[in-house]
């Protein structure tokens, strides 16, 4: 019976969430120009409403109202900020434009709205967040579920969501399907998650409106049974999930496209494109512009210092795979008394002759990187992303790590995922390639700006001196 409130409260619920966000957008408005003495006039009135009806719009677009069931608070919080931080993007631009907020005194009181809004977006969902945690652990607001298949994925799901009661989602137990049946492994399980019969049975307690969410848990080779299984539940109103097995998990980024009426499904495929392409873009622009602002001095001194302690040209150019795989040019601080770049380029290692004193120093601090800032600049490079390697280390390692050239479905980066993670430097045996190849294809599955900002984070909280860096 409380179940079935919870689902038939579920737009209530969200019209609440949407009503809240207008309310605390308007109020942190009207208590930033009261706080700062200024008059809320006609202008302020209007800025509010385009504000609220403005996050309302893009929050809808970035599917910020959805269930967040299961989901992290991390990718919470990073929806919510790229939907405020677009309003607050328009709301400069209309500033600009009829400078309404542009005086001084009224100048705080803007931006004390913009930030806090955001602070108080971010906050109340994180305690309503902890408020259906402590609600689920104590068994309410929660959500039946069944699982299609008594596979090795679906015992593991199981035990995911037993381990994890916050969730809210209790597994009743599994639904087998004829040929896919392992008990053998799983004796332990099966006491907990009983076999309630076939799917049959799922398909008529869905039709009695007695299971919130099914998730399907047969491997892809069992497309007609899928198939089939999904056009039976399609008779019903419960939630239904495919559980991806090793095939899929394997894909970069999955994604839908529709060609006529042919449906086609992306295996190998970026995140950064449209919208988030320009998001990320601009990212870039913005950090690599202060960020040479704040080292100019440093890489003054540098250059001076590589043009005076060996003789060659202060900037060395190296060939790289940039995005697609066409070929770039890197711009690093000569630290070395040669300049390789053809088709055999050995790597440096501890003690190199080839490395000059200063690049010792410069390659240890990676003060030798700083001239690919121009790079980020110039649009070949990223602040965040997999790190480039030569061309010679690219032709030699994409047969035998799989998956090396997925790298280059997004740009390459100053910094990664890999890098923070330790595996910066060099890249000595295939164990330390595969490795570092598996962190940058996450960092493609998982990207979002806020994971591009921690990134930036810990790359300057952890230091740039690195004993690996020859």
């Amino acid at each position: 019976m409380e179940q079935g409130w919870i689902r038939s409260r579920q737009s209530g619920i969200t019209a609440l969430y949407r009503l809240f966000d207008v309310l605390l957008i308007l109020g942190i408005l009207y208590a930033s120009l009261t706080y700062f003495e200024v008059n809320p006039g006609k202008d302020w009135v209007i800025a509010g409403l385009l504000a609220a009806v403005g996050f309302a719009f893009i929050a809808e677009s970035v599917e910020l109202y959805r269930s967040w069931r299961g989901e992290t608070y991390l990718r919470i919080f990073g929806t919510v900020t790229v939907a405020w931080v677009a309003v607050c993007i328009f709301l400069i631009l209309l500033e600009f434009s009829f400078n309404t907020f542009a005086t001084d005194y009224m100048r705080p009181a803007a931006v004390a709205w913009l930030t806090f809004t955001l602070f108080g977006l971010a906050f109340w969902r994180f305690c309503m967040r902890q408020i259906l945690f402590s609600i689920r652990l104590r068994g309410r607001n929660t959500r039946s579920a069944v699982i299609i298949g008594c596979t090795e994925s679906g015992y593991k799901l199981a035990r995911d969501l037993a381990s994890n009661p916050q969730l809210g989602i209790h597994v009743n137990g599994f639904y087998s399907v004829e040929g896919f049946h392992d008990h053998t492994s799983h004796l332990d399980d099966t006491s907990k998650f009983p076999v309630l019969g076939t799917v049959d049975e799922a398909v008529s307690k869905g039709r009695a409106g007695e299971l919130d969410v099914v998730f399907i848990a047969l491997p892809m080779r069992a497309e007609d049974i899928i198939s089939e299984t999904l056009d039976k539940f399609s008779d019903t109103t419960a939630t239904v999930h495919i559980l991806p097995n090793f095939f899929v998990a394997k894909m970069l980024h999955a994604r839908w496209h529709q060609v006529g009426s042919s449906s086609l499904l992306s295996v190998f495929d970026t995140p950064i494109q449209g919208f988030d392409g320009w998001l990320k873009r601009l990212e870039d622009l913005v950090l690599a512009s202060v960020i040479l602002a704040l080292i100019s001095p440093i890489m003054l001194l540098v250059a001076v210092a590589v043009k005076c302690s060996s003789p060659g040209p202060v900037i060395f150019k190296q060939r790289r795979y940039g995005l697609d795989g066409r070929t770039i040019y890197v711009w690093k601080f000569r630290s070395m008394t040669v300049m390789d770049d053809g088709d055999k380029v050995v790597q440096a290692k501890d003690g190199d002759q080839r490395v000059t004193v200063l690049g010792n120093i410069l390659r240890r601090t990676s003060l030798d990187e700083l001239p690919q800032f121009f790079n980020v600049l110039q649009g070949t490079m990223s602040i965040v992303g997999p790190r480039p390697h030569a061309v010679a280390h690219n032709e030699e390692y994409r047969s035998l790590v799989n998956g090396y050239m997925l790298r280059h479905k997004v740009k390459p980066g100053i910094t990664g995922l890999a890098q923070i993670k330790g595996f910066r430097g060099a890249t000595d045996t295939l164990d330390k390639m595969s490795r570092r190849v598996e962190y940058d294809l996450e960092y493609i599955r998982r990207w979002s700006i806020l994971l591009d900002l921690r990134i930036v984070f810990l790359t300057i909280c952890r230091g740039f001196y690195h004993k690996n860096a020859y």
